[in-house]
């Protein structure tokens, strides 16, 4: 938050792509004044704010912050055996404090960016030697991400200062909640009006992810005890839904029937992606599938790992997510065999093309699996969810859901529909609202299995620490013992509060005990 004398571009040598696919490695610090020169610079600039996304190794916001801190802080991952981070360990286990590691990247990562994001603002703004449109999509994009970095940064840790110009940060007390989101909601507003042609990538700002955004930030905002969350709660859900809609009739998106392909390497930029974040081993590897597969064909445990088998063994056997989302047993190639592991690795982020390939030593596979950020299912649950919330289980409603539910029970390999083992009907029908809310509830869930969701659909909920106990395999002592309502938010970091007196902490980390301003929480 402290002034900022130079802004940091990514150097020569950038993929032509240009998004989040960076070279770590090739920074230089510019002076401001001296740039901005040409449409190259601005260029350049804008690819240094997509650049601060997979910087700083395992503390990087998609290589694996938001992981470890939306899925860890939950029943169903543990910090395993191979875990020698004491800031694993503190989010893992409900007891993350003001100096975590963890917490310190993800506000000095955010504001970076968004500093970034601010400065190709003001500077684009002032150009002469573009034409307006071009200037316009340019600061639309900017706007985009920072939209997206303010949307992280509330839900993390409540109100946090709105820092919109260079340097204007220093001293800056916290805004609230409803100011945030509706500065989140000013910017994507803004990035709607980027060129429906503005990209073929979807790891780069476009129109209808800003959409999907704001279909999401206006759901989020809807069942945030604040204000006006509370005050507008209907006309927000309803905005969810309007704006979900507006992407599913754009017709660009569809859902992919294999739901591993989401993940697979030659599937890449494919119908069900709006929004995500490039990887590539090579320059700015995804450390989330290092720390998933790390010890291999082994019952060694791995850095992530799931609490228990009872979640793969839930999962019923026609729904294909089950083995897309876990690896209870995979294919050894060293052995020519399966190999069957005791508790199942995350499937999501290993790279089965790539696995049995030396140069990517095993373990290292997975890391070039791109971050999906935002996806057409999640647009579908989005308005399934909203539209029961605000009128409860309508036809629009069931529709969403079910376009999900026939998803996951259809077979890409033998292209037949199935239907639930248990006999219960594939799409769902009269259905109460509560009754569809938590169908929702558990689609998301099996849906988005370590996508960095979890953790803020049950603070959005209102049910983390009830859920949490009541979840929990017993083994995971600690996880029960400290959970707390607390943990509805992350702490600011103890290091910005004494370089900004005007900050202040959250609740529940400096000794306060009792409810505190989540009486109405579970």
């Amino acid at each position: 938050m402290r002034k900022s004398a130079t802004i940091y571009i990514a150097a020569a040598g950038l993929l032509i792509s240009g998004c989040a696919d960076l070279d770590q490695d090739s920074i230089s610090s510019i002076s401001i004044d001296s740039f901005y020169s040409n449409q190259a610079d601005i260029e350049a600039a804008v690819k240094g704010i997509y650049q601060e996304f997979t910087t700083d190794g395992m503390y990087g916001i998609f290589n694996n912050q938001l992981i470890y801190l939306n899925d860890l802080q939950t029943d169903y991952v543990k910090a395993g055996a191979q875990t020698n981070s004491a800031h694993i360990r503190e989010v893992a286990n409900f007891a993350v404090q003001p100096t975590n590691l963890f917490v310190e990247a993800a506000w000095k990562h955010h504001y970076t960016a968004i500093n970034r994001a601010n400065i190709v603002i003001d500077k684009t703004s002032e150009a002469s030697f573009i034409d307006a449109k071009t200037k316009e999509n340019y600061i639309n994009e900017a706007r985009f991400l920072r939209g997206y970095l303010y949307f992280n940064l509330v839900r993390y840790f409540g109100g946090v200062p709105i820092v919109l110009h260079d340097a204007d940060g220093q001293g800056a007390p916290r805004n609230t909640i409803d100011e945030v989101f509706e500065q989140i909601v000013e910017d994507f507003t803004a990035a709607e009006n980027l060129p429906a042609d503005y990209t073929n990538l979807d790891s780069k700002a476009s129109s209808l992810a800003a959409t999907s955004f704001l279909a999401k930030v206006y759901l989020e905002w809807a069942q945030t005890a604040s204000e006006k969350g509370k005050a507008n709660q209907h006309e927000y859900y309803l905005k969810a839904v309007q704006y979900a809609q507006k992407v599913i009739d754009s017709g660009k998106y569809h859902l992919l029937d294999k739901f591993i392909d989401v993940w697979s390497l030659d599937k890449k930029n494919g119908p069900e992606h709006i929004f995500t974040v490039e990887h590539d081993r090579t320059i700015n590897g995804n450390t989330t599938g290092h720390c998933t597969f790390a010890t291999n064909w082994s019952d060694t445990e791995p850095v992530l790992l799931a609490t228990s088998d009872r979640y793969y063994l839930e999962m019923d056997p026609h729904d294909q997510r089950r083995d897309g989302s876990w690896a209870k047993k995979l294919y050894d190639p060293e052995n020519d065999d399966d190999f069957v592991f005791t508790i199942p690795r995350f499937r999501k982020y290993i790279d089965s093309l790539n696995y049995a390939n030396p140069a990517s030593s095993g373990n290292a596979a997975g890391q070039s699996t791109n971050s999906a950020v935002i996806r057409y299912a999640e647009v579908l649950l989005i308005k399934a969810e909203a539209e029961n919330e605000a009128n409860g289980p309508t036809e629009a409603a069931y529709d969403a859901i079910n376009q999900i539910r026939k998803r996951a029970y259809w077979s890409p390999y033998f292209n037949i529909q199935n239907n639930p083992t248990d006999g219960t009907p594939l799409e769902l029908s009269g259905l109460t609202q509560e009754e569809f809310r938590q169908a929702v509830r558990k689609e998301r869930w099996n849906e988005f299995i370590l996508e960095g969701q979890r953790w803020f659909d049950l603070k959005r909920w209102h049910i983390l620490v009830k859920y949490v106990k009541e979840n929990t395999p017993e083994t995971e002592k600690t996880k029960l013992q400290n959970i707390s309502k607390r943990n509805y938010y992350l702490p600011l970091p103890q290091e910005q509060i004494i370089l900004n007196p005007n900050l202040t902490q959250n609740w529940g980390y400096s000794g306060e005990t009792g409810d505190g301003p989540y009486a109405d929480f579970q």
